[in-house]
């Protein structure tokens, strides 16, 4: 699945939610014309900002991936150092438990790279943040760029536990990926999915505009599965 944007999910979403029958009724209620919904539809491609100001009170991850359930629970993290919504974004088969925990926020981009800081973790920590109803993890490290928007965006926290065989990835979950390509160093965030290449896998962003991408397992130097986010804004 290389298109983990699904516009025809979303829109039967919000007619779950809202008890809607047609198209008519979704248009009306983001106060736009049913041919702008059709088009949305026929592109897979939809307007985020007007759909999440729309819908606000509903749960973003589930609206947007159908993981989890339609009510948004509130869950502030307030700490000098992360203050925002704290978000699951993974949704695991048997439960984890979660409760209030101290994670330790590490600056990746002065490690240079994912490897150097899961090697000399002490090195590179800017303090620990303390998070409500989050499952147990490794550590946290600030987001950059839009390939996962609106999931997430540039500036927001997510939090990680590292992952130590490529027998132990779970695809189609949402991992930080750091890679060599041509000599230069790359650090990513995204799904990662099943490759047609043998000894790869493939990279998928949330957001159509970036396209997938087929990595060999061997340029791969760490790899940490994301559990959560911290959306330090949550205006869109």
């Amino acid at each position: 699945m290389d298109n983990v944007i699904n516009v025809n999910e979303i829109i039967r979403r919000i007619k779950e939610l809202k008890t809607f029958k047609t198209d008519r009724q979704v248009a009306d209620f983001l106060g736009v014309s049913k041919a702008t919904v059709s088009n949305w539809m026929a592109r897979n491609s939809i307007d985020f900002p007007l759909l999440i100001n729309k819908l606000d009170g509903v749960d973003l991850t589930w609206l947007l991936t159908g993981r989890g359930t339609p009510e948004h629970r509130d869950n502030p993290c307030h700490d000098p150092l992360a203050e925002g919504e704290v978000q699951m974004l993974r949704t695991p088969r048997v439960p984890e438990a979660l409760n209030d925990r101290s994670v330790t926020l590490y600056d990746v981009t002065a490690a240079a790279n994912l490897k150097t800081l899961f090697t000399n973790k002490h090195q590179f920590a800017l303090g620990e943040i303390v998070i409500p109803n989050i499952p147990s993890c490794d550590g946290a490290v600030y987001v950059s760029g839009d390939s996962m928007y609106p999931l997430l965006k540039s500036g927001d926290i997510v939090g990680y536990k590292e992952i130590h065989s490529f027998s132990n990835i779970i695809f189609g979950e949402m991992y930080l990926v750091a890679f060599d390509l041509d000599g230069d160093e790359y650090l990513t965030v995204k799904y990662v999915n099943q490759s047609e290449q043998p000894e790869s896998i493939r990279l998928v962003s949330y957001n159509p505009h970036h396209a997938p991408q087929d990595i060999p397992l061997r340029t791969i130097n760490a790899m940490a599965i994301v559990k959560f986010s911290i959306r330090r804004n949550m205006m869109v």
